[in-house]
């Protein structure tokens, strides 16, 4: 059964850190791209991150510039995005997606995506 599912979302303090994880099953992390996506409250759905095929190329939003990161485990099949100096406005859920033949500079929308997880919500609030 193909499957992504986010963890390791909740509350956080203004400055604080959190590092999502998105684990994948039925299909290797490795061998698609990976996208990360967020929607605040009434507000529209933002690409935070993506990391290519292959590992090695990454691509940011200018919000999240220098301040997340996206990695990848392969052995663990899992993809993660490192938080940090958490902002209040990074107060969302946040929705990680895959899909085999886009690229990360195609910069395509989360329906475009082959799988997408369920979401986890992260709150930044002191």
């Amino acid at each position: 059964q193909v499957q992504l599912v986010e963890s390791g979302g909740g509350l956080v303090q203004p400055g604080g850190s959190l590092r999502l994880s998105c684990a994948a099953s039925g299909f290797t992390v490795d061998s698609h791209t990976v996208v990360w996506f967020r929607q605040a409250p009434g507000k529209g759905r933002e690409r935070v991150g993506c990391i290519n095929t292959g590992g090695v190329s990454t691509i940011y939003a200018d919000s999240v510039k220098g301040r997340f990161a996206i990695s990848r485990d392969d052995a663990k099949n899992a993809v993660y995005l490192q938080m940090t100096s958490l902002k209040s406005e990074d107060t969302a859920v946040y929705q990680c997606a895959a899909d085999k033949w886009l690229h990360c500079e195609d910069r395509a929308a989360l329906y475009e995506y082959d799988y997408s997880g369920q979401g986890a919500q992260v709150t930044v609030s002191s």
